[in-house]
């Protein structure tokens, strides 16, 4: 059985805006592994000579400015991404606790994809934005900037085309989803103690783990919906795909056909290699947020590290915190008043 925890010495917009620097700082610091990764599922030209030789074709070709094409998308994505994932995500999960609080593993990583699908539902235009920026030539640029992007995809390609390959997400979350299960299933098996004694470092690991291998097998489902974020009559070169295609299916024998099963993990190492990077960055300033927001809130004695306030209740909320210390403020008040007037 697992619990769903969480700190409630933190608000609601503070947990929020902790996942969503944390998110922000991430992606902009692992964005060229995504370019090279995005550009190899799609099949440009940067590809065609390996992971290492990709680095310096864009760096040839765009200069520095295209290690972050897509970054802005990809960013203002994380925001309504978190909000509506983080809401379904409690909405499904408290359907299937029980009475004392809790869920079985396979249920919460099930609601995990559904929350998932759901934001994915509502933020995949952002990602049809990314995937263009990135595939395009930044000097030679169809697309300037997110607004200009949207507004050209609508008028050029209508609404669909916004949601392009979104079927893809859905169908890929199914492999995702057993990957997350089966290697949670292990994990004490790995650790040889069970999961409630990992330290922080054992937890950091059993997520790049977790995340390596779920996305390892829903891979295939990315690289098809990138090439179909990607492709367009009204783009040069059908936007840079390296196949031509007419749906979903077809994408799939088309790929599998002309460039072998293997290439429906181009760009893999890219992704491992940005795992390990981004999950730490996230974790570091995630942790580096909440200890910043519990000391404003009055829970802890330092902005740099744990040691907890003394004398504060730990158990309650934010709120109820600060209703104390105005209550304890005010009666001290008070109190040295009535001394004041007595002496007087």
């Amino acid at each position: 059985m697992a619990s769903v925890k969480k700190d409630n010495r933190l608000t609601s917009s503070q947990s929020f805006m902790c996942v969503g620097f944390a998110g922000f700082f991430s992606k902009t610091a692992t964005s060229p592994l995504e370019v090279v990764k995005i550009k190899s599922q799609v099949g440009t030209f940067h590809c065609k000579r390996g992971f290492c030789q990709s680095f310096l074709l864009i760096y040839q070709h765009e200069g520095l400015r295209g290690f972050w094409k897509g970054n802005l998308a990809s960013c203002l994505r994380l925001f309504p991404y978190t909000a509506v994932h983080l809401t379904a995500y409690k909405k499904i999960v408290h359907l299937h606790m029980d009475e004392v609080g809790f869920i079985s593993q396979w249920r919460a990583i099930f609601a995990g994809g559904l929350a998932g699908v759901a934001a994915a539902l509502a933020t995949y235009p952002l990602e049809v934005v990314e995937t263009r920026l990135i595939a395009q030539n930044c000097r030679q640029p169809t697309y300037i900037g997110v607004i200009h992007t949207l507004s050209k995809i609508y008028r050029s390609e209508g609404l669909l085309a916004l949601y392009r390959g979104f079927s893809l997400t859905v169908l890929g979350a199914f492999p995702f989803s057993i990957g997350c299960y089966a290697v949670y299933m292990n994990l004490d098996k790995l650790w040889q103690e069970p999961p409630f004694r990992f330290t922080p470092l054992q937890n950091f690991i059993s997520g790049c783990l977790t995340a390596g291998v779920s996305q390892a097998l829903s891979y295939p489902f990315e690289t098809v919906k990138r090439k179909m974020q990607a492709q367009s009559v009204r783009l040069p070169h059908f936007g840079g795909v390296d196949v031509h295609f007419s749906g979903m299916i077809d994408c799939f024998i088309q790929v599998v056909r002309n460039k072998g099963v293997l290439s429906l993990w181009n760009g893999l190492t890219a992704n491992t290699l940005k795992i390990v990077p981004c999950f730490g960055l996230l974790y570091t300033c995630f942790e580096m947020c909440k200890q910043v927001c519990l000391y404003r809130n009055g829970y802890i004695v330092s902005p740099l590290s744990y040691k907890l306030a003394p004398g504060v209740d730990q158990s309650l909320g934010p709120y109820e915190l600060e209703e104390v210390k105005r209550y304890l403020k005010n009666r001290n008040f008070g109190s040295g008043e009535s001394s004041f007037g007595n002496r007087w």
